[in-house]
């Protein structure tokens, strides 16, 4: 499949990639006009300098492409794959000028969606054995959200909302300005769009009861203690099976364990979004001489 054909490749993606080109060469590159030929073409390969699971080909690519589109990237692992040091993931081949023009924007990209993927892949691993799923929030990088959201899947984890018209997921702020969780839900159950399950976020096992008598589908228990996390399944198990459970709120590595075996059926944290580390990367050029990489003469 074409990268120009893929999920992640939306409008908005396109539209990101002007504006970092713009931001980064905008007024062209002045150190690489000076040095370079323009006839000149070169090679370079990109390594992983750590430990990570790889993600973000497909937009390197594409950074690539929108300099030259002579410009190829030949891929050596896949999106998903995990890779130990000095792994060579991908080469480049084409204008030098283009090849290195693109350098920084497509690192940059491909260091912060690995990073997500890796923290993503590390927390799913947390919960493995368990039915539950991993899945991240709206806490992305502003222009980021499509990209961010593909590299927590391409980590083993899922999505939540895409954004605020893809589900209903009433808060603390909406049941404040509404007066109560049953009326907030109720409201939700009368006026959403059909089709869109209910969900709505509570703090306390009475705002719980509350949700169940009014027919929450899901329910996602903020911030709750242990105990009371078992509590409020054994309450939802009893009293309404099909309704999913949902936990968020301080969930770190450590507890992942601990809440995958509570019986809940989702975990969902900004972290894996807005906390993750970019990862090492670097891309090796040299100049192709002959119609063949070779290196230069001293």
């Amino acid at each position: 499949m074409s990268i120009f054909q893929a999920p992640w490749y939306t409008p908005a993606v396109q539209r990101l990639l002007d504006l970092t080109l713009e931001e980064d060469a905008g007024r062209g590159d002045v150190t690489s006009a000076a040095l370079i030929d323009e006839g000149q073409e070169a090679e370079a390969d990109i390594i992983a300098k750590e430990r990570l699971v790889v993600c973000g080909l497909g937009i390197a690519e594409a950074v690539f492409t929108r300099f030259d589109w002579r410009t190829r990237m030949r891929t050596r692992v896949a999106d998903g794959d995990p890779v130990t040091p000095g792994t060579l993931i991908a080469s480049v081949r084409g204008p030098a000028q283009a090849v290195l023009a693109g350098e920084r924007v497509a690192l940059n990209f491909m260091q912060r969606l690995s990073g997500i993927a890796t923290l993503t892949q590390t927390f799913v691993a947390a919960a493995e054995g368990a039915k539950v799923r991993v899945t991240d929030t709206r806490k992305t990088t502003p222009g980021l959200r499509a990209l961010e959201k593909y590299a927590v899947r391409v980590g083993g984890g899922y999505n939540h909302r895409a954004d605020l018209s893809s589900g209903v997921l009433i808060k603390d702020n909406h049941i404040a300005l509404v007066g109560s969780v049953r009326e907030a839900v109720r409201r939700a159950r009368a006026n959403a769009p059909q089709g869109l399950r209910v969900e709505v976020e509570v703090e306390t096992i009475a705002d719980l009861d509350e949700a169940l008598e009014a027919g929450a589908e899901i329910i996602l228990l903020d911030n709750f203690a242990p105990r009371d996390i078992t509590e409020a399944v054994k309450r939802v198990r009893d009293q309404a099976p099909r309704t999913l459970l949902e936990v968020s709120g301080g969930v770190t590595l450590d507890r992942m364990r601990e809440l995958a075996k509570s019986g809940v059926d989702i975990i969902s944290l900004g972290a894996l979004t807005h906390s993750a580390r970019a990862v090492d990367l670097s891309m090796e050029a040299r100049p192709v001489i002959g119609g063949r990489a070779g290196t230069v003469d001293r």
